[in-house]
């Protein structure tokens, strides 16, 4: 972990990065509480800070405020060091933003102990954060496909359909569906059909632009954003998806699956967000009535029922 340290004292200085080197730690060292407070705002400021409080320029003090007018999930973990050891200015430090303080001349050990303290603090806010991280993705997230859930998909398709009402241009959906899935799973059993899943996901996908989205709607049902498209970039674009799943064989263990997977799409037309889906998705019926393994594009909203 990189170790910030603020001291004026030339002597002082390389005597804390020594012994902070020592126990394992990288140091930053600055002689004033500019400098400091420059370090404390980087982007990839450290972590931990050890300030001096009497300093040229701006005290430890008065960095420990600037730092935490900051918002940050990832604040530093100060400590200061002071020969002012009354109990009002270790309080005035304290409401400052200090989290810590050690008297000078200071004791190894203690520091050290404090220190380790400091350290096990930011590392558990670090996994605080991770962890809220992969809480906010899984609820975000299809947890077989990785790809975006019912939940996301539908409000992805809200916020383009506002975004299109708001500034025009086009927008297009499509709705896939893996053909005869039920026999996969008959056949081969649900951890196969669970590869296929992912397998198709994966295939489809590939051939989306960077914008476009996907999301599981249902069982082995997606849905397709395709924000700035018209019907002919619609067509082309599940065509894409169609041809990529049916290029060749999912293969799992020893066995090859041939998979293919039927698509209709919907080009928005002023409806709401049930109509557009129910568009693309009687498209994707009628794909499935002229034999599967194909693309449908729904006629205007008026037609669709939308």
């Amino acid at each position: 972990m990189r170790v910030l340290i603020a001291e004026d004292d030339a002597t002082s200085r390389l005597l804390l990065k020594r012994v902070l080197t020592g126990w394992g730690y990288e140091v930053t060292a600055t002689s004033d509480g500019d400098q400091a407070l420059r370090e404390l705002l980087a982007d990839d400021a450290p972590r931990l800070a050890i300030l001096d409080w009497m300093m040229p320029g701006m005290d430890g003090v008065d960095v420990c405020r600037r730092v935490r007018d900051r918002e940050t999930q990832q604040p530093p973990y100060i400590i200061l060091l002071t020969t002012l050891d009354e109990k009002g200015h270790v309080v005035t430090g304290l409401k400052a933003g200090a989290d810590d303080y050690v008297s000078k001349p200071y004791d190894p050990d203690e520091l050290r102990a404090r220190v380790a303290v400091g350290r096990r603090l930011v590392e558990l806010n670090e996994r605080l954060i991770e962890a809220q991280e992969a809480l906010e993705v899984l609820a975000h997230t299809d947890g077989l496909t990785g790809v975006l859930n019912r939940a996301a998909i539908l409000a992805e398709v809200e916020t383009e359909m506002a975004r299109e009402r708001r500034e025009g241009g086009r927008l297009s959906v499509g709705m896939l569906d893996i053909d005869y899935f039920k026999n996969v799973n008959d056949t081969h059993g649900h951890a196969a059909g669970d590869a296929v899943l992912r397998e198709v996901v994966a295939r489809a996908a590939s051939v989306l632009r960077p914008y476009d989205r996907v999301g599981r709607f249902g069982g082995e049902e997606f849905l397709v954003i395709l924000p700035g498209s018209g019907e002919a970039e619609l067509g082309i674009v599940l065509e894409r998806m169609r041809a990529a799943v049916a290029a060749g064989p999912v293969v799992i263990g020893d066995t090859g699956v041939a998979v293919t997977v039927s698509l209709g799409g919907a080009v928005y037309a002023d409806d709401t967000t049930d109509g557009l889906i129910a568009r693309a998705d009687a498209a994707l019926y009628a794909a499935k009535g002229r034999g599967r393994d194909c693309v449908v594009l729904a006629g205007p909203a008026a037609e669709g029922g939308g």
